[in-house]
């Protein structure tokens, strides 16, 4: 395991402070405030140390209240709403300077047999080791910027494109973030944490929320030719829903094949759909967000 993923898997794994009380750091990602995967994964965790062994989580939602700060710890209080005989539910509230900034509902379920479909089938896009990772891509991108631009980013920012990530990202249809064109509104990048992982399901759910809030809203914002670099551009999660059908390994490679049905009243909707490398459909995500354009 590389230490940056190591440090990632550190952060999720959260400290316990009292009973259903938890304590995590935060991860400053270059934009000040706190980075929504961070946040939707440490709950998560939170929730599911409270949940018995024989459970995995199977669905959670969760809304955006306010922004945190990178800089603080966050405080994750669970509430062990139910537990029946093969569902658990748990409510998880996190809290910074004595506000509350997301909140999650998650559900867990005991393994059972029952019937089998997917309906969605994985598209066919090149293989990751046939594209360019992200990092590889935002250092090319940061040497065409102006340099009266460079020095505008936050330091902490010019530092994360260039810097090895956790999880190895690569996008199958890159987009110029200075010059984003107008596409039709998909997206579809290949994820892969970066090292090998413990056999522990939970982690790997952990790892998977983190990652599912990397480029959802891009693709709502593709058909307006703006993108999160974009002068005057405010954007933001407001919630987030997962569902977990099956299997997978953080530390293989799993393609996220995203698209956004509608844009209105500035906000974005955008799905997401995890598949493994045989074509196994193993997550599936859905997200409002705010994209906000405020250059008139």
């Amino acid at each position: 395991m590389s230490q940056v993923l190591e440090e990632l898997v550190g952060i999720l794994s959260l400290e316990r402070i009292e009973e259903n009380i938890f304590r995590g750091p935060s991860q400053n990602l270059g934009w000040g405030r706190v980075f929504g995967g961070q946040v939707v994964g440490q709950a998560l965790s939170a929730a599911q140390q409270t949940v018995p062994e024989a459970r995995e989580v199977h669905s959670l939602h969760g809304y955006f209240l306010r922004s945190g700060d990178a800089e603080k710890p966050i405080v994750f209080t669970v509430d062990p709403i139910r537990d029946g005989r093969s569902f658990t539910t748990r409510r998880v509230v996190a809290v910074q300077d004595g506000k509350a900034i997301f909140n999650l509902a998650a559900s867990f379920h005991i393994r059972e047999p029952g019937f089998e479909h997917q309906m969605h089938t994985m598209p066919e896009v090149p293989s990751p080791e046939e594209l360019r990772s992200e990092r590889e891509l935002g250092t090319k991108y940061l040497e065409k910027l102006p340099e009266a631009m460079v020095t505008k980013l936050p330091q902490a920012m010019r530092e994360r494109i260039v810097a090895e990530r956790p999880i190895e990202v690569r996008p199958v249809s890159p987009v110029d973030p200075l010059n984003p064109g107008t596409r039709e509104p998909k997206a579809q990048v290949w994820f892969r944490a970066n090292g090998e992982l413990p056999d522990e399901a939970h982690v790997h759910h952990y790892l998977l929320a983190y990652a599912s809030d990397f480029h959802l809203l891009t693709a709502s914002m593709r058909p307006h030719a703006v993108s999160w670099l974009t002068p005057g551009m405010q954007v933001a999660s407001l919630d987030h829903a997962m569902w977990f059908h099956r299997d997978f390994r953080m530390d293989e490679w799993l393609l996220y094949d995203i698209d956004s049905p509608t844009a209105t009243h500035a906000c974005g909707l955008a799905r997401g759909r995890f598949f493994r490398r045989d074509g196994t459909l193993v997550a599936t995500t859905m997200q409002e967000g705010l994209i906000r354009d405020r250059r008139g």
